[in-house]
């Protein structure tokens, strides 16, 4: 009883992991971190950000493709070694299959979007013309919005998701947090 569980169990969390490795791995890379600052703190807006934006989009969209590691060994399982190892590798997979492509008829999109990139290089536009919020902006993309760091006057109402930056919180405290909120941000907006 206890193996048919640990097994499933097993099955279950390498499944959850390996559909996870795009945006847990490849924007965390050092390389990949030298223009921005540290974790928890704000994001200039400009062109790395806009292009991070649209990199941790494509990774989100990659898990999909990883998904097919987990579907093919949890068959392999199925059909030739432990029943329950894979059905906890299908399941996971095929809920992330799922909720993946339903996100196309729901209202829920992904925690990185193209609209998200718009707006970023709308409000970069917008700071560089005679529309801009005060004589030398400077925006940032902090937690709950988009500021100017110079007037202090919110640009954008908008929550900062997880961008890859290795996170102040320790590595294993990081990893359960990303791997339960698939980075999405977990705080409220203002108007909220």
């Amino acid at each position: 009883m206890w193996d048919i569980i640990s097994n499933f169990l097993f099955g279950a969390i390498f499944a959850h992991l390996i559909t996870r490795i795009p945006f847990l791995t490849f924007p965390r890379l050092k390389t990949w971190n030298e223009q921005f600052t540290p974790h928890p703190e704000a994001i200039p807006v400009d062109g790395h950000l806009i292009q991070r934006v649209l990199h941790m989009r494509m990774f989100y969209w990659l898990g999909l493709v990883f998904a097919i590691i987990p579907l093919f060994f949890g068959w392999f399982s199925l059909r030739y070694g432990s029943a329950s190892l894979g059905f906890g590798m299908w399941s996971v997979s095929c809920w992330l299959v799922i909720t993946r492509g339903t996100a196309f008829i729901s209202k829920e999109s992904a925690p990185w979007t193209k609209d998200m990139a718009i707006e970023l290089q709308l409000i970069r536009n917008q700071c560089d013309s005679e529309q801009s919020c005060c004589n030398i902006p400077h925006p940032v993309w902090q937690i709950t919005a988009v500021r100017c760091i110079n007037c202090g006057s919110t640009l954008k109402s908008m929550l900062r998701p997880d961008l890859g930056r290795p996170r102040q919180d320790g590595k294993i405290r990081g990893l359960v947090r990303l791997l339960m909120t698939d980075g999405r941000p977990i705080v409220a907006t203002e108007e909220d």
